[in-house]
């Protein structure tokens, strides 16, 4: 068994008319995070909730259910009723699959850890920290991941249909036919539709085989008996336990949208809907299924070969468009199981609460991007750790692939721009130093005319070399073996291998000069970061940093674009007009700022005239522009340590 990641509550939509789908599909999670569903390995403490005042009620109503499924035993222990329960645990995460959660409601989950909506459709829809549409939706705010292939998918498939076999014809074989609206079928449909079949001239001339799941009774044979009075030739059952892999038997399925359509079109049986709503009925029209309306009568309908022949389509093309034709390799259950879930309670650099305050700009498949409300930085919360990992291909490969030459090929140019950089270092150390002497506070010896510079996130040590040259003592840290060994041996400057603020020695401190070149974005807490920046920096210090900037063209021409493109491993997405106040909590004053990264040619309307390569009047001009406008898509940060 893996060790376990941290545990997961699991809270059901349980209320009267939303039927059994929330609630068995909760409960399947359940059993998959403990170890006993698809590809899992008990890789979760999980547990479900069922509140004190709704626990008997939906015992009462899913009676059948729990004694006939294969989730009646075990859950009991993993059972949660009181809310004194959920306090003291540390939830990694939990997981609403509550339909239409109210505000309320969502401000309380949001405080116990991030939270994580399965086909929400409610009014707090856009705060969650992540949304997974198992069921395809409607129009309106997008889910990270929209996915019927998540679903626990029956593993029993009908065998793939060939020839004229697609389309099998009623005075060949027999058809037999699926009546079933869910768990508790709160609106009547099942006996509705087997009512309205019961009359059809094919029932009745036993080409059809009809069978109904009839979920409401708590006496299913009494029910049975009761409706077969009046349905002659149709079979009446309770709930099928495991039904979903009981789909294969049947040439038909008539239900409403929901799961079971989709378990359907998995098993490869063809779906017809009727719809208790019109809402159900767009949702079936959205998804591509056939559905013959609301609530409308089956009396004429001729299920001949050719009306076959329509079902098959639509249900191919469906599985098609969805991902239901191959076999299933990974389940709600199991990606659940995978999660190293990170999206914070609170901004990770200001420190400001966001759950269920800061707006969500864009989402994306196992990424958010929220704005905080106080500083106004953007922040990234993630379902999976990023793709990436910092070893010597990183700066080879990945390097090359995005600036055409690795590292090292580019350390002259890297050496040259840290030159420029150190331009302005000097001129505001020049200052604090000079006032220091001024004041009495340093006297200038021999040790003095070197000054001490931490440079983090060094990677082969260009800036310290030029740091070097400039008069400075340059220091080093950088997690890449490879590039501290270089650093070392090569270079001949200090340097210690880890991640700030653990890799960096204290005792080495203070500096003069810490500098953070494209690197404090992939900090997931650089208010900490900064903190600890101000600890070993001498007053009067300086702060120099570069990192990109979401005002800048691109992403005022579109912000989402520039966020889908943002690298995996960037936590936090700064700009010019959040550092002032974000380094002033933080005991920093900005002194300069160098808008960098100018891009004419992405301008909206006038770029496209620009033509590569060419940089005439036009090009100057939207670059002139750019600069007076700070425009750029990066930006340098230049500030000093106050006492």
């Amino acid at each position: 068994m893996n060790e376990s990641k941290g545990a997961v509550l699991i809270v059901p939509a349980c209320e009267k008319d939303r039927g059994g789908g929330h609630l068995s599909r909760s409960l399947f999670l359940l059993q998959a995070l403990e170890g006993e569903g698809f590809g899992s390995n008990g890789w979760r403490e999980s547990y479900l909730w069922i509140s004190e005042q709704q626990k008997d009620d939906v015992f009462r109503r899913f009676k059948n259910f729990f004694e006939n499924s294969e989730f009646s035993k075990g859950f009991h222990a993993r059972l949660l009723s009181r809310r004194k329960d959920l306090s003291g645990r540390s939830w990694d995460f939990i997981i609403l699959d509550r339909f239409r959660t109210p505000p309320e409601e969502f401000v309380f989950w949001s405080t116990l850890g991030p939270v994580i909506g399965i086909d929400e459709g409610g009014p707090c829809r856009s705060s969650f920290d992540f949304l997974i549409d198992l069921l395809p939706g409607l129009k309106g705010h997008k889910p990270n991941l929209s996915s019927p292939g998540l679903l626990p998918l029956p593993k029993k498939r009908r065998p793939l249909a060939r020839g004229k076999t697609a389309g099998k014809k009623l005075n060949e074989q027999l058809l037999r036919v699926l009546i079933s609206f869910g768990a508790e079928d709160s609106a009547g449909l099942g006996l509705l539709t087997a009512q309205s079949l019961a009359k059809n001239p094919q029932v009745k001339s036993g080409a059809l085989e009809i069978t109904l799941i009839s979920p409401n009774s708590d006496s299913a044979e009494g029910a049975a008996l009761a409706v077969r009075r009046k349905l002659p030739g149709i079979n009446v059952t309770g709930m099928i336990p495991n039904l979903k892999e009981h789909l294969a038997e049947y040439d038909l399925l008539i239900t409403h949208f929901g799961i079971g359509a989709f378990e359907a079109v998995y098993a490869r049986v063809p779906v017809l809907l009727v719809s208790p709503t019109a809402y159900h009925e767009k949702l079936a029209k959205n998804a591509g299924f056939y559905s013959l309306g609301i609530r409308r009568n089956l009396f004429s309908l001729s299920f001949d070969g050719a009306f076959l022949k329509t079902l098959e389509a639509r249900r191919i093309k469906i599985a098609r468009r969805f991902g239901l034709e191959g076999e299933q390799k990974e389940d709600l259950g199991s990606f659940f199981g995978g999660l190293a879930l990170h999206s914070p309670g609170q901004c990770p650099a200001c420190g400001e609460k966001t759950s269920s305050g800061a707006p969500v700009l864009a989402r994306f498949p196992g990424e958010t991007y929220r704005q905080c409300p106080g500083c106004g930085i953007i922040n990234l919360s993630r379902l999976k750790d990023p793709p990436i990992a910092y070893n010597e291909e990183y700066f080879f490969d990945l390097y090359k692939k995005q600036y055409g030459k690795t590292y090292l090929e580019d350390f002259p140019k890297l050496k040259e721009m840290g030159r420029k950089r150190l331009l302005h270092i000097n001129a505001l150390l020049g200052l604090s130093r000079a006032k220091a002497q001024e004041q009495g506070e340093e006297e200038a010896g021999e040790a003095d005319l070197r000054p001490r510079l931490l440079d983090i996130g060094c990677a082969y040590g260009p800036f310290m070399a030029a740091a070097a040259e400039a008069g400075f003592s340059p220091f080093g840290v950088e997690p890449v073996e490879e590039a501290v060994r270089y650093v070392n041996e090569e270079l001949g400057f200090p340097a210690w291998q880890g991640f700030f603020p653990t890799g960096a020695k204290a005792e080495d401190g203070p500096f003069d000069v810490v500098s953070l070149w494209y690197v404090i974005e992939h900090f997931r807490e650089p208010g900490k970061v900064l903190r600890e920046i101000h600890r070993l920096l001498r007053d009067g210090g300086v702060l120099a940093f570069s990192t990109p900037s979401f005002s800048g063209i691109s992403g005022r021409k579109n912000l989402r674009l520039f966020l889908e493109t943002s690298p995996p491993d960037h936590w936090t997405v700064f700009s010019p007009g959040v550092c002032k106040k974000l380094l002033a909590q933080y005991g920093f004053r900005l002194c300069k700022m160098v808008c960098t990264g100018h891009h004419p040619e992405r301008f909206p309307f006038f770029g496209r005239f620009i033509k590569p390569g060419k940089k005439g009047l036009l090009y100057s001009i939207l670059f002139f522009t750019s600069r007076v406008l700070c425009l750029g898509d990066t930006f340098e940060v230049y500030c000093t340590k106050l006492s």
